[in-house]
């Protein structure tokens, strides 16, 4: 996939040039002066990141070794290409997502600072770390499993904790928490399994699963498990119903009010929430 994708924003690049010269230098430097979607991405995430001591050169340095040590981390970055250009009406072309999204940008990062943690290059994941909630806005501990085809909506405010687990297909707006419920140590943080939806503002807190394509509502603060193909909402959150559509990260259809009825009884919705 990650080809296709580079071919397709090298012709978005080009046509963007001819139609919009004052962005020629930055499109030039950003895209058509690379050779392949890595080094693109390098450059741009790197540029970002930098501070006055250590150098965009530096950081894209050792984004290129990631790419060799991790071998799975190009593709997953062409399936969140992908998938916020497929989820996000306001994201137009391949080119939007990878110049100009701070979500994107952020979990690129991430993964640059998770594959440092696994190398047991810690201080230096969590320099990532630290430089990617300065710049964006985003803090996700170098620890925490991403999958790919993920999606960071708008993104500002987003807090996801050391032990989480976002598996792919996932599709998480802007202000969410996936935290801890105090103190403790180990395993404190959610697991996000497939297809799942959160929206704007919603805290999961603990050592929860919210089960495969399951969709969180704004606001909501969920602090037990939600089961596969349901939809949470409330403070504490309860089960409303079943999402209309088979996947919710994908449609991003956030209102709960066109759900199909719950047919979960009240003494299981009573365990589960």
């Amino acid at each position: 996939m990650r080809h296709e994708i580079w071919h397709q924003l090298q012709k978005e690049a080009k046509e963007l040039v001819n139609v919009e010269p004052l962005l020629a230098s930055h499109v030039y430097s950003s895209v058509l002066n690379h050779e392949c979607l890595g080094a693109a991405l390098s450059f741009i995430v790197a540029n970002k990141l930098a501070d006055a001591v250590v150098s965009a050169f530096t950081i894209r340095e050792l984004f290129d070794q990631a790419f060799v040590d991790c071998d799975k981390m190009l593709a997953h970055v062409a399936h969140d290409i992908k998938a916020v250009k497929d989820r996000d009406p306001a994201a137009d072309s391949y080119l939007t997502v990878i110049l100009n999204l701070k979500g994107f940008h952020a979990i690129q990062a991430h993964r640059l600072a998770y594959c440092l943690w696994r190398q047991n290059r810690k201080e230096l994941a969590r320099f990532i770390q630290s430089r990617t909630s300065e710049v964006f806005g985003v803090d996700i501990h170098p620890a925490c499993k991403v999958g790919h085809g993920i999606m960071l909506d708008h993104a500002t405010g987003i807090v996801i904790g050391e032990t989480a687990v976002i598996e792919d297909n996932v599709s998480i707006l802007q202000s969410v928490t996936l935290g801890g419920t105090g103190n403790e140590q180990g395993d404190r943080h959610p697991k996000i399994r497939a297809g799942v939806l959160i929206g704007a503002g919603a805290k999961v807190l603990g050592n929860i699963e919210v089960g495969e394509c399951a969709r969180i509502g704004a606001g909501s603060v969920v602090l037990n498990p939600v089961a596969p193909h349901t939809t949470v909402v409330g403070i504490p959150a309860k089960v409303v119903g079943k999402p209309s559509c088979p996947n919710p990260a994908e449609s991003m259809n956030q209102n709960f009010l066109e759900d199909e009825p719950s047919s979960v009884n009240d003494s299981h919705t009573s365990a589960m929430l």
